[in-house]
């Protein structure tokens, strides 16, 4: 059994799989608050699956870009995991999840969240030779530089703002409401993918990605 955590949000996911075959899901609204809920809704999903962790055989964890406290908490538990119990561990970039269940129309898929300071988070991707390749790399920039660099006929995906959504050239179409939700359900079939590939990680090496470094308090006081 393998476990699939994604914390880069406000909404968090989690999931327990097969072989990568959904066992079960829970999404929720977290808000900021993945320290105090995480551990306590897998243990509800756990009980939920008749499971308890030493059942688990691998962990899949989403890396980011994201919520800089959801993914140290969400990084943290798949490492902790992972030592406490033997795991093999997968980490897997937050954007290309979003792309992930959009790849197979044929056309670009261009996944995007907001990031702050009037900037998204966004990157390319595509479907070829039964694999995902990266177009574009994740990357920061203003939805007016969005639209000037991604592909005419993209699918985009993700958090879309109404700026992005308005700009959207006539051959693009965009994935909204829940059609367009990061589901742990997602990471659970890539990292499967993933672990089959031989591409599990120390612990140690899975790193949070952010694309803007945390802005670092006031020096204390002398």
């Amino acid at each position: 059994m393998e476990l699939s955590l994604d914390t880069a949000s406000e909404m968090a996911s989690l999931a327990l799989s097969q072989e990568g075959r959904l066992l079960a899901e829970v999404t929720w609204r977290c808000r900021r608050n993945h320290t105090v809920e995480l551990l306590p809704t897998l243990d509800r999903l756990l009980a939920q699956a008749g499971a308890i962790k030493a059942d688990l055989r691998a962990v899949f964890v989403c890396l980011g870009p994201g919520m800089y406290t959801g993914l140290r908490v969400g990084v943290a538990t798949a490492q902790g995991l992972a030592y406490a119990l033997g795991l093999a561990a997968v980490g897997v970039g937050r954007l290309e999840l979003d792309a992930y269940p959009h790849l197979r129309c044929g056309r670009p898929v261009v996944a995007v969240h907001q990031a702050g300071r009037g900037e998204l988070a966004w990157a390319a991707y595509a479907w070829q030779d039964g694999q995902t390749v990266q177009l574009s790399p994740p990357r920061l920039s203003t939805a007016e530089a969005l639209l000037m660099d991604m592909p005419g006929d993209a699918i985009v995906c993700g958090e879309v703002t109404p700026e992005l959504l308005a700009g959207l050239p006539p051959g693009a179409y965009a994935v909204t409401g829940e059609a367009g939700r990061r589901r742990a359900a997602y990471l659970a079939e890539l990292g499967w993918q993933r672990l089959q590939e031989g591409k599990a990680a120390p612990p140690s090496l899975l790193r949070p990605v952010y694309l803007r470094e945390p802005a670092l308090g006031p020096p204390p006081r002398p």
